[in-house]
């Protein structure tokens, strides 16, 4: 049967309540709940702002309605906000710049986990079989200078229309919105073009010329204390999406961290705030020398940072990556990537390297060394979804276990006992990674931190990356431990008592940059001892 052709003026409005209606699902859940939860009270308001938002829509819709231009701008936002929305209400994540940059600076393995057959059927039935319609759909189209009028008209009258709708609605409108921002991150598809503008304008802004940052760097008087002759290892590992409540260490209830709990002289630090929610925002951020209300991505990428620091001090820095890169930390340091599968090693599979993998190769490196060495292990740590692929099989301790990165499919429990598996093998990686140190018998550290946490299901949410100001504790509080040898806390006069007493203080991010200068008893005029945790624990008495 042969469709009558409809009329051009009529397509903005279509296209903007499917638009509004369909692909809105996290948006209306999120302004129910901000305008009082769902109550027939407030039903006007509802349909007010329905219908506020589709004229919107359509206003800016009727900028493009032109033949051969209308229907692919439209399959393109249909395409695109069928996956926007698959993703929003599959793991309750909003979509800003900071998502933006985790899609882009993402590795393909990593990229390749969030992809399922719920994707696909998702994206045809929402995506193409509605573009497919769109394309299909009789138009008739006027004269140019007669679309161009009418358009304008549809504009116009849109604009109008919603202006006196906003004025109606404002006195309801205006608190939700002013008290819940992150509303504007849920609304598809202007989240994407919002987030992808912010992502531009950071990246675009981004310096070329890099400032140095304490060149004037230099080892204190400790390191020519008597006895020093030995050259010192510290090893940083930075954890993956790793979070403190989890941690046995921290009371959880289940013994995630068995082998920690047995380590003398560990002092585990019980109330860690990260700087962001994601890996491209933390990473950066820790190292820079930037407190989290200082941080923006191009202050950090306008100067050198920590490692660079050490390095000008004459320690000799090696980043191990086991992830999607140092995200620009370690632009200027030696860089060996363990991240690519190695074939026949027992410890990689076919897609992936086990973080052990970072270990490889570790005692030659200390042994053969000339300089003190500074060694940032990059974990992949308890990266999800695909949370039982991120370690051996004997460490599958906890269950039954979700092994599907469709998490709609398993239970909160499958889910969580395949997290604390992660976190179970790192907590077997850490302690090896302490025993590797002390067969190397030299003066040696290791301080471990996780970049960000994770959600787990809590209020609905999954993964990481919510905005920070509306972030959930999950996603903010973060596991951080250390070990010395008693031959490094005697030469750089570390009371370690002292720092046992301090664990359970209020510590962030901020603090890894100038306590990590303030343990290795590096001078600089960047140094600030109120944000160095050692600082009132150095014995030198």
């Amino acid at each position: 049967m042969k469709l009558p052709r409809i009329p051009s003026a009529g397509l903005p409005l279509v296209g903007a309540s499917f638009l509004v209606l369909i692909y809105n699902i996290s948006f209306w859940k999120g302004f129910v709940s901000a305008t009082g939860g769902l109550r027939m009270a407030n039903l006007l308001v509802y349909l007010g702002t329905a219908l506020l938002l589709v004229l919107i829509f359509s206003g800016v819709l009727a900028l493009v309605n032109f033949r051969r231009l209308f229907k692919p701008v439209v399959i393109a936002l249909l395409l695109l906000s069928s996956m926007t929305a698959y993703f929003m209400s599959q793991y309750g994540i909003v979509v800003d710049a900071s998502m933006v940059q985790n899609v882009v600076e993402t590795d393909v393995r990593e990229a390749g986990e969030l992809f399922s057959w719920k994707l696909v059927q998702s994206v045809l039935l929402f995506g193409a079989l509605p573009s497919w319609l769109v394309w299909r759909l009789p138009v008739r189209y006027g004269s140019l200078r007669r679309e161009l009028l009418a358009n304008i008209g549809v504009v116009a009258g849109s604009l109008l229309l919603a202006t006196g709708l906003l004025l109606v609605l404002f006195k309801t409108l205006a608190p939700a919105i002013r008290e819940h921002r992150e509303l504007r991150f849920t609304l598809t598809p202007t989240n994407v073009f919002q987030a992808a503008n912010g992502y531009l304008k950071h990246k675009w802004a981004t310096p070329t010329v890099i400032a140095p940052l304490g060149t004037d760097a230099t080892k204190g008087s400790l390191w020519a204390a008597a006895g020093s002759g030995q050259h010192t290892v510290t090893v940083i590992v930075v954890g993956e999406t790793a979070r403190a409540m989890n941690f046995s260490l921290n009371g959880y209830g289940r013994a995630t961290n068995p082998r920690l709990a047995q380590v003398q002289s560990l002092v585990n630090f019980n109330n860690v705030s990260s700087c962001g929610t994601a890996t491209a925002v933390s990473v950066p951020c820790v190292f820079s020398g930037l407190t989290r209300d200082n941080y923006s991505e191009v202050k950090a990428r306008s100067k050198e940072g920590l490692l660079d620091v050490l390095q000008h001090a004459g320690l000799e820095v090696i980043w191990r990556d086991n992830n999607s890169g140092c995200k620009g930390v370690c632009d200027r340091v030696r860089y060996e990537d363990m991240s690519q599968p190695v074939a026949g090693n027992p410890l990689c599979s076919a897609e992936e390297c086990y973080d052990e993998h970072l270990l490889e190769g570790l005692p030659e490196l200390i042994r053969n060394a000339s300089k003190d060495l500074v060694i940032v292990l990059h974990q992949k740590g308890s990266h999800g979804p695909a949370y039982w692929k991120r370690y051996p099989a004997e460490f599958r301790k906890f269950g039954p276990v979700c092994q599907t990165n469709e998490l709609e499919q398993c239970s909160r429990e499958s889910i969580t006992a395949a997290y604390d598996n992660t976190i179970l093998y790192t907590d077997y990686f850490l302690d090896k990674t302490i025993r590797l140190l002390k067969e190397a018998g030299v003066p040696a550290s290791m301080l471990y931190f996780s970049d960000h946490g994770e959600s787990l299901g809590e209020k609905n949410m999954y993964l990481h990356g919510a905005p920070y100001i509306f972030s959930p504790e999950e996603q903010r509080k973060v596991p951080m431990m250390l070990w010395m040898s008693d031959s490094f806390s005697q030469r750089f006069h570390v009371d370690r008592s002292c720092l046992a007493a301090r664990s359970s203080q209020q510590f962030s991010h901020d603090n890894v940059f100038h306590s990590t200068l303030g343990m290795l008893n590096v001078n600089t005029a960047v140094y600030n001892p109120k944000l160095d945790l050692f600082h009132a624990c150095n014995d030198d008495a």
